[in-house]
């Protein structure tokens, strides 16, 4: 990636700031354009948080606006003509798919078909254009599978919530702009990252708010729910190896994969939640374990998730593998700086 112009939207959120944080340490020359709407749906000043560090490198380029906006979307890669194109914003959350529906589908479905717009007219009269589309899925499409782990091979047509819909729509459009445009796309599904300024809509983070506050939190399916917990650098990494390697062509010629990214152990809610507050206690940032309270499940939710990452391993050399007690330790220390300095 040398020398390239790399597109990354979604450059205020988790992902996508960290991802542009590791560009523009590990990639010599390399050219980082950013764009985010930097809307409200959680605290806006830390979305400015993890781009203020970004703003100061020369070589980072930052656009306020939406991939919703069609003359934005297209002024942008008139401008900059990326090499390589890395999707991640899109409205993120399960529960919040279930009262405010229209904010998924301006961004997860009219964005990217802005943003698979631009890369097929970039590639017109003769010109490179972008050679790589990669687009952040999620393990939201497996909705209630009984099978596990979860294969990149196995059916995804019974959603459970709309954004899970939206990130299955966004695989399917992405194929069919492959195969028509002979745009190579490569399509992550990430199951539940977390770390140090991650998303406050996050159960460990609203956990930790609410035990810093010595408020009850409230632990659904009794408990009884497993997640492949994946830390931040772990996706990363996930990340920038998939964008170096152009995926193959498959018996029909279209240059289009999914692969999962996630930790291949899931781990229990109740066990994840111990952990927390070990990482916190140790931080001096709490003095004792929450009250808990036991509810049923949520409309959304899923029992469990936990990624098969074979493919990932074979294609990549590469498989998540930071623990929980590492991950959240990073993590609490973060937290203890950022609001308790």
């Amino acid at each position: 990636m040398k020398e390239k112009t790399i597109l990354v939207t979604g450059a205020a959120g988790f992902i996508g700031s960290n991802l542009i944080k590791r560009l523009l340490d590990t990639v010599s020359d390399v050219k980082v354009v950013g764009i985010d709407n930097m809307n409200d749906y959680y605290d806006v000043s830390l979305k400015e948080h993890r781009l203020q560090p970004l703003t100061e490198n020369k070589n980072f380029v930052f656009v306020r606006g939406s991939i919703a906006d069609q003359a934005l979307v297209d002024g942008v890669f008139k401008e900059y003509a990326p090499d390589i194109v890395v999707n991640l914003a899109a409205q993120a959350g399960v529960r919040y798919s279930i009262t405010n529906p229209e904010a998924y589908i301006e961004s997860n479905l009219v964005g990217f078909f802005r943003i698979l717009e631009a890369c097929r007219h970039s590639r017109e009269q003769g010109r490179k254009g972008v050679e790589h589309l990669v687009y952040a899925s999620s393990s939201s499409v497996y909705g209630a599978n009984k099978k596990v782990p979860y294969a990149t091979t196995d059916q995804v047509d019974h959603p459970v919530s709309l954004y899970a819909a939206t990130k299955k729509s966004n695989e399917l459009m992405a194929y069919a702009y492959s195969k028509l445009y002979e745009i190579p796309v490569t399509g992550l599904r990430f199951f539940t990252v977390y770390g140090p300024a991650g998303r406050p809509d996050m159960a460990y983070f609203s956990f930790t708010n609410k035990l810093v506050k010595g408020e009850k939190i409230q632990i659904f399916n009794h408990g009884d729910m497993y997640r492949d917990f994946t830390y931040i650098d772990d996706i990363i990494t996930g990340v920038v190896r998939v964008m170096e390697k152009i995926p193959k062509a498959d018996e029909d010629g279209v240059r289009s994969h999914v692969y999962n990214i996630g930790n291949n152990k899931p781990e229990s809610l109740l066990r994840f939640v111990e952990i927390l507050e070990e990482c916190l206690m140790k931080e001096h940032i709490i003095e004792k374990p929450a009250e808990k309270e036991f509810l049923p499940m949520q409309p959304g939710d899923v029992y469990q998730t936990y990624a098969d990452v074979d493919e990932l391993k074979s294609d990549f050399g590469f498989a998540p593998s930071t623990s929980l007690e590492e991950g959240l330790g990073r993590y609490a220390r973060w937290y203890k700086e950022y609001y308790q300095k």
